[in-house]
């Protein structure tokens, strides 16, 4: 079973990606674990990526598209995988499918969480970390984890502990920028996944398209997406 995944920052496609890893046993990829693997291992690609990167500019998909096949060849992925982060753009989309199809890896399933950009916006600037454990679920924007104020105060809805924000969570204009390129179905991610929808339309439904609301919560939208695989 392989799969792309996409959803917009704040949406839990990372979450929502463990849970099929987990349940299917296959294994989840994501495009920046690939360059910072090959950077740090001294690969010909990785040293390439690097120049890039050093320069401040993108890494091209010339290289970037080599270093994921490799990747997804690998032993661990005999059993199926799961590629999160990449494609980021309608041409690496078109690019990525080329270079499957000439290496005979077929592409199942493309899992899509759509999201309303507010709501993704506010669910990543209302995120709260516990003081006592990180992994306490607290978000000022979700109801159903909505941490226990008192006196204007928010704490813990498990605990009790004092919370506090990520910086990178509170930085508007770098959310912004991420999701600006995400929503963009002209050029930007939204156009790769419209890439792959009218690939499968085409193909008579091969890769099955999913989508999935991400209005739920990490549960339900779980549920739904364990009844659509």
């Amino acid at each position: 079973m392989n799969i792309l995944i996409f959803g917009p920052n704040g949406s839990g496609k990372g979450t929502q990606g463990a849970v099929v890893q987990k349940k299917y046993s296959i294994s989840h990829i994501e495009s920046g674990v690939i360059f910072r693997e090959n950077i740090k291992g001294g690969t010909e690609l990785g040293k390439k990526a690097k120049e890039y990167i050093d320069r401040g500019d993108l890494v091209p998909d010339n290289i970037t598209i080599p270093m994921i096949l490799d990747r997804l060849q690998k032993d661990d992925c005999k059993k199926g995988w799961l590629l999160d982060g990449f494609p980021r753009n309608s041409e690496q989309a078109k690019a990525l499918n080329e270079a499957l199809e000439a290496k005979g890896i077929k592409l199942d399933y493309v899992i899509e969480i759509v999201l309303d950009r507010e709501i993704a916006k506010k669910r990543i600037m209302g995120r709260r970390l516990c003081a006592k454990d990180n992994n306490h679920p607290n978000n000022i924007f979700i109801d159903a984890i909505k941490p226990a104020e008192k006196d204007g105060k928010f704490s813990c809805r498990v605990c009790g502990g004092e919370l506090s924000a990520r910086s990178d969570d509170q930085d508007e204009e770098a959310i912004n920028k991420r999701h600006s390129i995400y929503y963009d179905t002209k050029t930007g991610t939204l156009a790769a996944v419209q890439y792959f929808k009218d690939l499968s339309k085409k193909k008579g439904g091969t890769p099955k398209i999913i989508e999935l609301d991400g209005k739920p919560g990490v549960k339900e939208v779980a549920e739904e997406l364990g009844k659509k695989l």
